[in-house]
C-alpha cells in the first residue's frame, strides 16, 4: 500500500470519527447505543456510504470519504431506522424495496426538520412527505416515482440490512423515546438559560421513567394519559401503602411503581399500560354497587387480556390472566367470578392479595363537584389517543377495548330510557283498525253519514300484560316506590297495556289482581311492611291460570332480600336503587334508579 493511499484512508477515518462525535453530542442519537464499523462492505464504493443491521451495527464503507457533517447525517439516518422500528420484513423483494424507500424518506424528513447534519444528496426532498406507512401503501399501488429514490445511505442498495439477530431483540424505540424526551427537556432548559449544553451524559433515569417516556413519545393511545401522571417510585411509600408491584390513583393522577419489584423494561411497560387503562377507563367510579376488590380483579382480567393481544411489553407472571375471559367486558367477568367469591378473593392484583391496585374511593369524584371535569379529561385524552393510534398505524387494538373507549365518549343511558326499551321488546306498537262499533265524532258537519272510528283489536289487548312483583318491606322507601310505579304507569299507557298483574311481597305474598296503569301509579295501598321474601310472589304468578305463560315480570325491590329467586326461564328484569346490590347473580336485566 502506498504512503499517499494510507494517508487518504486516515483522513477518511478521521472524518468518520468526527461525524460520529457530532452525532453522539445530540441527545436523541446519544440515547441510541449503535456501533459504527469500518471494514467489509456489501456494496461497491459508488453505491453508498453505510447501511445498518437489526443488531445496531452501522457498517461504513472503508474507502468512502465525506465531510464530518455528512457522516453525522448518515449515521443519524441509520440510527433512526432502528428507533423508528423500520426493520419489518415484507412479502416480496419489490415490496421490501418500496418499504425501504418509504422509510428513507420518513427519516430524511425528520432530519431535515431537525436541521441536523449535512445531506449527502444534492436534489431536494419531495414536498408533502407522509409517514412511512402511507408512503409504502402509495408505492405499492403506483410504484416508486424517480424523484423519491436516492435518499438512502447505501446508494442503489438497501440501507436496511435484514438479519437474524437471535435471542431477545433490543428495544430501540424505547431508547429513541428517551432521547427525544431529553432533547425537548434540553431545548427548554437552554431557552430558559439554565444550561448551555444540550446533553448531560451524567444525568440518569430509572427504568420506570424510561417506560413512562416511551408511552409519551411512541404510544399515542396512552401518551396523553401518561404525560399527566406523576410517577412515584419510592420504596418506603410503596411499603407504607402495601403496594407490592404497582397501583394508580385516578383522582390524584399518580402512578406508583415499587422499585423493589425489579421488573424488566418490557414488564414495566405492561404494568404501566395496565394501570393507565384502569384510570382512563374510569374503573374506580364504575364499580358502583359491586364488591370493590372483585371488581378490581375482573378489570385486571380484561385489561391483561387486551394488553397480551396488543403485544405491549411483556406480561409478568404475577398478573391475572385467563383466556376463558377473552372478549368479555369487565361487567360480564364480574358476574362470572361473583359466583365463587371465596376462590377469587385469594387472587392477587398488582398491589397484592386482597388489595386493589385501583386506589381511591369509587365515585367520590362525583360528590366533590369536579367529577365532570375529571371524567371529561380521561375521556378526551383516551379518545384522542385512539384516533392518533389508528391514524398512525401504531399497532393492533382489541375490538373490546375500542368499543369501551368509544362508549366513554357518550353519556350513560338513563335508567328510565333503558326501562322503556325493555318495554318495547315485549310490547310492539299495535295497529288500530276502523270499526263501526264506535262511530267517529269528527264529522259533525254531516252527522247523518256514519263513519267508522279507530279502535285497538280486542284479541291483541287481552294478551298485552306483564307482572309486577313489588317489594313492600319496611326497608323500601316511599320515594322509591313512587318513582318506580310512576315510570311503570307511564310506559304502560304509552304502549297500550290495559292492565298489569300486581303482587305485593314482604313476609307474605298479596295478590292485587289486574290493575289499570293509573291505579298502579296513584291508588296502590301497601298492605304489608314485614321482611322481604320475593319467591312466593313469583310462584303465585307462575301458577296463576289467568296469567300468560310468556308474559314478562318486573321485580321492584331495594335488593335487601336473602332468598335466591327461581324464575324457570320466564323473561324478567329487576328495578333497584342506584348503589344497591342483589345478593345473587341476576339472569335478567337490572335497571338502577338514580
Amino acid at each position: 500500500m502506498s504512503r499517499a493511499k494510507k494517508r487518504t484512508d486516515d483522513v477518511a477515518g478521521k472524518y468518520l470519527l468526527a461525524g460520529r462525535e457530532i452525532m453522539k453530542r445530540h441527545p436523541i442519537f446519544a440515547a441510541l447505543p449503535v456501533h459504527v464499523f469500518r471494514g467489509e462492505f456489501m456494496y461497491k464504493q459508488e453505491d453508498g456510504l453505510a447501511y445498518v443491521g437489526e443488531n445496531g451495527g452501522i457498517h461504513c464503507h472503508p474507502k468512502a470519504r465525506a465531510e464530518p457533517e455528512v457522516w453525522a447525517r448518515v449515521l443519524a439516518h441509520c440510527a433512526l431506522h432502528l428507533g423508528f422500528r423500520h426493520f419489518v420484513r415484507q412479502g416480496s423483494a419489490e415490496a421490501q424495496k418500496a418499504w425501504n424507500a418509504a422509510c428513507d424518506l420518513a427519516v430524511e424528513k425528520f432530519l431535515s426538520d431537525l436541521k441536523f447534519g449535512k445531506p449527502w444528496y444534492e436534489h431536494p426532498l419531495p414536498e408533502g412527505i407522509q409517514d412511512e406507512r402511507r408512503l409504502f401503501e402509495r408505492f405499492l399501488r403506483e410504484g416508486i416515482p424517480p424523484g423519491y429514490l436516492g435518499f438512502g445511505t447505501a446508494g442503489n442498495g438497501p440501507d436496511l440490512h435484514m438479519q437474524e439477530t437471535g435471542g431477545k431483540p433490543h428495544d430501540w424505540a424505547a431508547d429513541f423515546a428517551y432521547g427525544l424526551g431529553r432533547a425537548v427537556k434540553s431545548a427548554v432548559n437552554v431557552a430558559g438559560g439554565q444550561q448551555n449544553n444540550l446533553y448531560d451524559p451524567d444525568e440518569t433515569r430509572s427504568p420506570a421513567q424510561t417506560a413512562k417516556a416511551w408511552f409519551v413519545s411512541s404510544y399515542p393511545l396512552l401518551g396523553a394519559i401518561a404525560a399527566h401522571f406523576r410517577l412515584v417510585e419510592d420504596a418506603e411509600t410503596c411499603q407504607r401503602m402495601n403496594i407490592s408491584i404497582a397501583a394508580i390513583s385516578a383522582e390524584m393522577r399518580e402512578i406508583y411503581i415499587n422499585p423493589r419489584a425489579r421488573l424488566s423494561a418490557a414488564a414495566l411497560r405492561f404494568v404501566m399500560a395496565h394501570e393507565f387503562l384502569h384510570a382512563a377507563l374510569r374503573h374506580d367510579s364504575r364499580a358502583e354497587w359491586r364488591d370493590p376488590y372483585l371488581w378490581n380483579v375482573a378489570c385486571d382480567y380484561v385489561i391483561n387480556g387486551w394488553l397480551t393481544e396488543m403485544g405491549v411489553g411483556e406480561r409478568p407472571d404475577e398478573v391475572l390472566f385467563d383466556p376463558q375471559f377473552k372478549g368479555l367486558s369487565a361487567e360480564a367477568v364480574y358476574e362470572r367470578i361473583a359466583t365463587d367469591m371465596r376462590r377469587f378473593r385469594k387472587l392477587a392484583t398488582l398491589r397484592g392479595v386482597g388489595l386493589g391496585d385501583i386506589l381511591g374511593e369509587g365515585g367520590a369524584w362525583r360528590e366533590r363537584g369536579d367529577g365532570v371535569d375529571l371524567d371529561a379529561f380521561y375521556r378526551r385524552a383516551l379518545g384522542q389517543g385512539l384516533d392518533y393510534h389508528q391514524a398512525q398505524g401504531r399497532g393492533f387494538l382489541p375490538e373490546g377495548l375500542i368499543e369501551e373507549i368509544r362508549a366513554l365518549a357518550h353519556p350513560p343511558i338513563p335508567w328510565d330510557v333503558e326501562l322503556a326499551r325493555w318495554f318495547d321488546d315485549f310490547f310492539a306498537p299495535l295497529e288500530k283498525r276502523r270499526s263501526y262499533a264506535r262511530l267517529s265524532r269528527r264529522q259533525s258537519a254531516t252527522p247523518d253519514i256514519p263513519r267508522p272510528g279507530w279502535r285497538l283489536p280486542e284479541e291483541a289487548l287481552s294478551k298485552r300484560t306483564f307482572g309486577v312483583v313489588l317489594d313492600t318491606s319496611g326497608s323500601m322507601e316511599r320515594a322509591l316506590l313512587a318513582i318506580a310505579l310512576g315510570a311503570i304507569a307511564s310506559y304502560s299507557l304509552a304502549r297500550d297495556v290495559p292492565a298489569a298483574r300486581v303482587v305485593f311481597c314482604d313476609a307474605a305474598a298479596y295478590d292485587q289482581g289486574y290493575m289499570p296503569p293509573m291505579d298502579i301509579a296513584g291508588e296502590v295501598k301497601v298492605k304489608g311492611r314485614g321482611g322481604t321474601v320475593l319467591q312466593p310472589g313469583i310462584d303465585l304468578l307462575e301458577h296463576a291460570e289467568d296469567f300468560p305463560k310468556d308474559a314478562p315480570l318486573l321485580i321492584i325491590t331495594d335488593a335487601c332480600c336473602e332468598d335466591r329467586l327461581l324464575l324457570r326461564g320466564r323473561e324478567h328484569a329487576f328495578l333497584i336503587p342506584q348503589g344497591a346490590r342483589l345478593p345473587f347473580a341476576p339472569k335478567g336485566k337490572v335497571f338502577r334508579m338514580r
